[in-house]
């Protein structure tokens, strides 16, 4: 099972894998540990994350970035309109209202959804740990920002299927960070509360978090964001800067370039950079437009004085974390900055003067998320054991339930009006589990909406579920217990929806005299709120949501008592049973991809990934050709040169100058078929050169090896040493002859070998000569290392009729001088050079040694 952590970010994205040691974070192919989350579509294939990067510059048009502003959201949304400004790439809305994205690939345009090309940035950090843990990953933990909404959620979750993982839970990015910060802490106070404030200033969003540590577990108490403030907003405010500056002083105007964009926000994206460390910095970019060369230069004074508007903004979401934790600036113990946007001075003294006290970077701002999400992933998969750390996450927006039921009217009569309730507060926790009981005698709808819009910027409503079709079997108005469910992921759903009915069953009248304890059925509260007709019960982990629509006009009974089991004070001979039936709930998400659509993105990446892999193997073969073609050719003037004829080298080398001009001209694009073709074709040439010069280098020692093989059995065969004397002359003699006959052999192929040219057809093969010396070593080593045989034991004397001395036992123990003159006999019986492991005799005269 595999334990990874993906930091998605806007610009750039981070992969952290659990190990026996502790979590690391694992290098891409490039060896970096950050990986740009960029999709660049080309004429035949794709690039993503690094070589994606590089090529975006090149095609911007077709390079799609800062996915994550894109994914789940209207294509209306005024922040995503906000953002296509500055996109370089083309953007539409779709059938659906959402945003469609066009690129030319493989020769024609085409278009993608956000989550698609989410999908994409997964599959290829997907592989990016599969080559470092050499395994396949589908297990993972997600970091997502807190804001995201129930759709985006679901769009993530999406984008990891279309990738091949399965994300055991989408993890808020300030809970990853506080879990990474407090799962190492030792020094936790068990009683007392310890608060710290996270602010995370990524590219394009702020996000505070503050969380409240104990030993052993994490809560969170409050969670607050902007998400159109981050590191990319002071860039554009340097962009906006220079454009005008460029626009009076060179007579440009970048704007109507895209290269000309990305070059400059590049660069003010490093001078940004330059003047966190440094109180002023000059910008320099080569030929930006119309072949003109630009300078700038700023100070740090004048880039805070334009960038006033955002750094306004940033104490917005620090005093509604406050607010919403119920604590003071008194309360919070201390202020951990992490996020690339963070190392802007300005922002590091505005949280100091906030909460009074100095910011600490004690994490890694640009790996926590990766790190915490990581941890997240041990802690829910059992292949690691993880210290045991408890995290009470909380959700950030109010979830309720809406549906259609009947009021009371004094002039009209009953009308159908609009109800709902409040399941899940703000600041609930996660995963959470809640029932509500309805009172309906036909299918019926339930919308799962926002509570309060406020700032999401989203449509009200979530999903519809449709509940039914159902029969009571007394055709009354049916009871239904629905359970509604906040998962880990922060994703609202109806679970299920049961409908309970009451019957009698007979019993005997001798259980039926018997008096049951009572027993109160925790889903049949009454109502007890006249407008809603809901009645909200709190139970452990879970609340009970009780909403009680008793008639079709909406009026709660509100003397309707519990039902309890008093079987004795009701009919003798019969009790009442309660019976379950599972009523379908057809689910309908506002924008959800269909399980349709998911399965053919499935199929696309799968073709698109196959079209990646294809065209990497044709650019391999490709090189291997051109390599080939001058690795050979510098050979042949160099070690090769004796080993071939100067006819056969002219010829050669001619061939080889044929296929270099083939490569940069007709052949530079072909199939993988016709690289490998022309590469075998090459080596029939090249080969035999090859084989010559390798056997002239490796003849010499395996010679010498055969040599000194042939001479070491012959004299060990010949040798008067008393460690051979067991081994008979006969077999000695076999030794001597195969010697022999092995270096005959080597003589006459040696004449025939060393008259020949480096140019020719060896005779002498390097070959032959290892399996000449592996013969000699197999037959002439089990007869010179036989091990010499045992000496004979001796034999037992027969028996006299005097008796034997009595031995001593455990039962009857003798004295050191009895017991050392037996040790002393039985040794003088036993032979010197006999084995201790065969010293039976010894064991039976001494049996206490």
């Amino acid at each position: 099972m595999s334990v990874v952590g993906f930091d998605i970010g806007n610009e750039s994205c981070i992969v952290a894998v659990a190990r026996q040691r502790g979590i690391d974070v694992v290098l891409n192919e490039e060896s970096k540990r950050e990986t740009p989350a960029v999709v660049c579509f080309g004429d035949k294939q794709r690039f993503i994350g690094t070589a994606g990067a590089a090529s975006s510059m090149m095609n911007p048009k077709n390079s799609i970035s800062q996915i994550k502003r894109l994914v789940g959201r209207k294509f209306s949304d005024p922040e995503l309109q906000r953002d296509l400004q500055s996109f370089p790439f083309v953007v539409t809305e779709g059938p659906d209202g959402f945003p469609l994205i066009h690129a030319r690939y493989l020769g024609e345009q085409r278009t993608f959804t956000p989550t698609q090309v989410l999908g994409m940035v997964l599959s290829n950090l997907k592989s990016i740990a599969e080559k470092n843990l050499n395994a396949a990953v589908v297990d993972c933990c997600i970091g997502i920002p807190i804001y995201f909404t129930d759709l985006q959620r679901r769009a993530v979750i999406d984008a990891a299927t279309i990738a091949g993982l399965h994300p055991l839970r989408l993890f808020h990015e300030t809970t990853a960070t506080a879990l990474g910060y407090g799962i190492y802490k030792t020094d936790l106070p068990e009683n007392d509360q310890l608060n710290v404030a996270f602010v995370d200033v990524g590219h394009a969003s702020m996000q505070v978090c503050i969380a409240g540590f104990k030993k052993g577990q994490l809560k969170i108490l409050s969670h607050a964001y902007d998400r159109s403030l981050g590191g990319r907003d002071f860039d554009e405010a340097l962009f906006k800067h220079f454009a005008a500056k460029f626009k009076i002083e060179y007579k440009i105007d970048v704007y109507q370039n895209a290269r000309a964009c990305l070059r400059l926000r590049a660069a003010c994206e490093k001078l940004k950079k330059m003047l966190s460390a440094n109180p002023e910095a000059p910008l320099n970019v080569e030929c930006l437009m119309d072949e003109k060369d630009v300078r700038g230069f700023i100070k740090r004074e004048e880039f805070e004085q334009i960038s006033i508007p955002i750094l306004e903004r940033v104490k917005g979401p620090l005093e509604t974390a406050l607010t919403d934790a119920g604590l003071s600036v008194e309360n919070i113990h201390s202020v951990e900055v992490v996020g690339s946007g963070s190392r802007v001075p300005a922002i590091i003294k505005i949280l100091t003067e906030f909460f009074g006290k100095e910011p600490r970077r004690t994490m890694n701002a640009s790996e926590c998320v990766a790190r915490g999400c990581a941890l997240q992933c041990a802690i829910l998969s059992p292949t690691f054991k993880v210290r045991e750390f408890q995290v009470h996450e909380s959700f950030p927006f109010p979830i309720a339930l809406s549906w259609k039921g009947s009021a009371p009217d004094s002039q009209n009569g009953a009308t159908e009006n609009q109800q709902s309730t409040v399941v899940f507060p703000k600041g609930n926790s996660i995963p959470s589990v809640k029932a509500l009981t309805f009172f309906r005698s036909s299918t019926f709808a339930v919308d799962v909406v926002y509570a309060d819009v406020g700032d999401l910027q989203v449509p009200e409503k979530i999903s519809t579920y449709t509940i039914g079709p159902f029969q009571s079997s007394k055709g009354e108005r049916a009871k239904l217990k629905v359970k509604v469910r906040l998962n880990l992921h922060g994703i609202v759903s109806i679970e299920s929806a049961t409908m309970l009915e009451e019957e009698e069953v007979d019993v005997p009248v001798s259980a039926a005299n018997e008096t049951p304890k009572e027993s109160k059925m925790d889903t049949d509260a009454a109502p007890t709120d006249s407008t809603t007709g809901t009645d909200v019960n709190m139970q452990e982990n879970k609340t009970a949501a009780e909403a009680g629509v008793k008639d079709e006009n909406g009026a709660p009974d509100s003397g309707e008592k519990p039902v309890q089991m008093e079987t004795d004070a009701k009919v003798e001979g019969s009790k009442k049973k309660v019976k379950k039936t599972n009523v379908p709930v057809s689910e309908f998400i506002y924008g959800g991809l269909l399980a349709g659509d998911l399965q053919k993105a499935m199929e696309k990446e799968f073709e698109m990934a196959l079209q990646d892999r294809v065209m990497e193997e044709t650019k391999d073969k490709k090189n291997a050709v051109e390599a080939y073609v001058y690795d050979m050719r510098n050979k042949l003037y160099d070690k090769y040169q004796n080993f071939v004829t100067a006819q056969e080298q002219e010829v050669f080398i001619a061939k080889l100058q044929e296929v270099e001009d083939w490569l940069y001209e007709d052949g530079e694009d072909e199939t993988r078929g016709v690289y490998v073709a022309k590469l075998e074709e090459l080596q029939k040439q090249g080969d035999p050169i090859e084989v010559r010069y390798k056997e002239w280098t490796e003849r010499g020692p395996a010679i010498d090896q055969l040599v000194y093989c042939i001479n070491s059995f012959r004299e060990a065969a010949l040798s008067n040493d008393p460690k051979f004397d067991h081994i008979d002359l006969a077999e000695k003699q076999k030794v001597i002859n195969e010697c022999s006959e092995a270096e005959a052999w080597l003589r006459e192929k040696k004449q025939q070998q060393d008259p020949l040219p480096n140019y020719a057809t060896p005779v002498l093969l390097f070959a032959d000569l290892k399996r000449k010396a592996e013969t000699l070593d197999r037959f002439c080593r089990p007869i010179m290392t036989k091990p010499r045989p045992p000496p004979a034991k001796p034999q037992t004397p027969p028996p006299t009729e005097t008796p034997a001395q009595p031995q001593p036992t455990e039962q009857q123990p003798q004295g050191e001088d009895a017991a050392g003159e037996q040790n002393t006999a039985a040794s003088a019986q036993a032979p010197a050079t006999e084995p201790m492991d065969t010293d039976k005799s010894e064991g039976a005269a001494n049996p206490a040694a």
